[in-house]
């Protein structure tokens, strides 16, 4: 059997927190999907977390929901200097 390469795995993990990030927003929101995946989808953390060489995405869930509501200006997210937990 072949082990999945780095990319397999990134786009995984990716897919996996954005669908937790969609979830958080229903339940904090009551919003619909429609309008959760439209928020999740337009922040300005999408592009950071898709961002494979960055690996955001191996963060929780949870703790990239809190970062997305943090955001307030694009220009943070170009920063070097995000947040990281370990």
């Amino acid at each position: 059997m072949n082990q999945p390469n780095h990319h397999q795995i990134a786009t995984y993990l990716i897919d996996y927190v954005l669908s937790e990030l969609v979830k958080y927003v229903m339940e904090d929101t009551g919003c619909s999907i429609e309008d959760a995946l439209e928020r999740v989808y337009t922040s300005p953390l999408m592009p950071v977390i898709q961002d494979e060489e960055g690996e955001l995405y191996v963060q929780s869930p949870a703790y990239l929901y809190e970062l997305m509501g943090q955001l307030t200006s694009p220009s943070i997210v170009s920063s070097t200097r995000l947040p990281v937990m370990h």
